[in-house]
């Protein structure tokens, strides 16, 4: 029997950005309750909300310090209780965000680590000794400097934070630690909710710590081949899963596994090993940095959407999870630049983000639409390195005026690439204060580019009524349940077919500024076009960002 997940559309929720109720500026749990009619009329069925736990909010959330309680900015268990109560009786489901990999320093496991180093929870996180020249290992964290941090106790030993000091990991060796990390899951499986996002979950298990990255220096490096994919992964996720599953066996467990390749995606989702349903990649994103410059790190410069290297890592995706499971399609999230900042055309901005919904889309595979992205929503525009909170962006802006580019070149560069801008508050209506987010400044504020549902809601050309038109055709049968092949096209071009027994479409999408002449198809006939097409002899001319969804007609 088919899981219910198979055929949902997803959306993403940032809790902090969706709508402020008490107008204090920060979006909370009642202010989704009052969306959830927007959201039905866009033909939403799930929607995943980013972590609402207690929290210190050293990373907006993911530092938790209390699983069992939610954060009072964002509201009470009561309302979360309501948000489930309400999601049901619409038919919609509610998926969590599990952060499984780390906690908060201000937890209190790692507070009694720290308070008794000799107790029973110092085994819940990782420690190790330094070296006679540094920290224990040479490994880099992801937010800038060690994964190595000094005992704010009274030892000399190091903890280990794969992420920001303020968040160490736990260790997922210790039996410990699973149980009581099962025992969260349980307690939020039984609120009701729907499913779980596995946070980070690729890395839950460590390399010997004594490996140093062979690379001639002691300087921290990324080095995920040492904390991620490792082999302890698999063996703590299917016990993990199977556990859950005993409790809610139609559980949908949604896994981030940011760097996993085709195969791993497959590995983690395979039926038979009892893990994750579904898997998200950020490799499923190809892109290019428009003109590089070799003297600055590639993370913040422009990028543009490589679109032949997209065509061969989504045919292998699509390859790999064919009669295992579905792929996860996605233009943005918490974690990137929104689409309309990243790849959206510059000269054919709404027919753009048009065609890039429908390349993706209609896929085989199930969406997740980030909040905003159906009005065509930007990243916010900073004023000043140190908005972004990310010593990354301190370094990066550095190098960037020392190699002589302007502060306001800089921060274009920065306010384009970088994932904290994503995070700014829905925009509803702008005849209103915020935008109708809030009545208080937003705790994340900035400018950024004029939409909102209020005027899109009227507009039958707009990308949200556009959104609600392509939604409603994914969740056809054929768009749903057909097998996919992404065709061997011209460049610029991105074609696929979606085949169910007789029934067969053909998605054409010029992805380029430019008009393409592309093969016509044979005994077909149109079913939607956006965009100027128009035949030219034996070809079809497509104009910049026009796309066409055809059925071949059957013999």
């Amino acid at each position: 029997m088919e899981s219910w997940h198979a055929n949902q559309v997803i959306y993403q929720i940032y809790p902090k950005s969706f709508q402020d109720s008490n107008e204090d500026g920060v979006g909370d749990i009642q202010g989704i309750i009052q969306r959830i009619p927007y959201l039905k009329s866009l033909g939403i069925t799930t929607i995943w909300l980013n972590p609402i736990y207690v929290s210190p909010q050293i990373d907006n959330g993911y530092d938790v310090s209390n699983y069992y309680a939610i954060d009072e900015t964002l509201g009470s268990m009561a309302d979360v209780e309501l948000l489930i109560k309400r999601l049901h009786i619409e038919g919609m489901h509610l998926i969590m965000d599990f952060v499984m990999n780390h906690t908060s320093d201000q937890h209190p496991w790692f507070k009694d680590a720290i308070q008794h180093p000799h107790g029973l929870y110092r085994d819940y996180y990782l420690w190790a000794n330094a070296k006679e020249d540094g920290y224990p290992n040479n490994w880099g964290s992801f937010f800038g400097g060690s994964v190595w941090s000094i005992d704010p106790g009274t030892t000399d030993q190091y903890y280990f934070h794969l992420f920001d000091r303020h968040m160490p990991d736990l260790n997922w060796h210790n039996p410990e630690v699973r149980n009581s990390m099962l025992e969260i899951a349980k307690y939020w499986i039984e609120k009701g909710i729907d499913g779980l996002r596995l946070d980070a979950f690729i890395h839950i298990d460590k390399a010997n710590f004594n490996q140093d990255v062979p690379n001639d220096s002691n300087k921290p490096v990324i080095a995920e081949e040492f904390y991620a994919h490792l082999p302890g992964v698999q063996t703590y996720l299917k016990q993990f899963c199977a556990q859950l599953r005993a409790i809610k066996p139609d559980i949908f467990i949604l896994g981030e596994a940011a760097s996993a390749s085709p195969e791993l995606l497959m590995e983690y989702s395979r039926p038979a090993n009892g893990e994750c349903d579904a898997v998200i990649t950020f490799k499923s994103l190809v892109d290019k940095v428009e003109n590089p410059d070799i003297k600055l790190p590639t993370s913040f410069q422009l990028k543009q959407l490589d679109i032949e290297g997209m065509k061969r890592q989504l045919a292998a995706i699509e390859t790999k999870l064919a009669d295992v499971s579905l792929p996860v399609l996605y233009w943005s999230n918490h974690d990137m630049a929104r689409l309309a900042s990243r790849y959206a055309s510059k000269c054919y901005r709404l027919q753009s983000l048009k065609c890039l919904a429908t390349m993706l889309y209609l896929q085989r595979g199930i969406p997740i639409i980030y909040y905003g992205e159906e009005i065509g929503m930007q990243n916010l525009s900073q004023e000043q390195p140190t908005d972004f909170c990310d010593q990354t962006v301190i370094e990066f802006y550095k190098q960037a005026l020392k190699q002589g580019y302007s502060h306001d070149d800089t921060m274009r560069m920065l306010n384009h690439t970088h994932k904290l801008p994503a995070r700014g508050g829905m925009q509803w209506d702008l005849q209103q204060t915020n935008a109708g987010f809030s009545e208080h400044v937003p705790w994340l504020d900035g400018t950024t580019i004029a939409v909102d549902v209020a005027t899109e809601q009227t507009d039958p050309h707009s990308l949200l009524s556009y959104y609600r038109t392509l939604i409603k055709l994914k969740k056809t049968e054929l768009f749903t349940d057909g097998i996919e092949i992404i065709e061997n096209t011209s460049k610029g071009v991105f074609q696929f077919t979606r085949q169910l027994g007789r029934s067969v479409a053909v998605v054409t999408c010029n992805l380029t500024d430019q008009s393409l002449d592309i093969p016509q198809i044979p005994a077909a006939h149109l079913q939607m076009v956006e965009g100027e097409v128009r035949p030219s002899g034996d070809m079809m001319t497509y104009g910049p960002w026009a796309f066409t969804i055809k059925h071949v007609l059957e013999e």
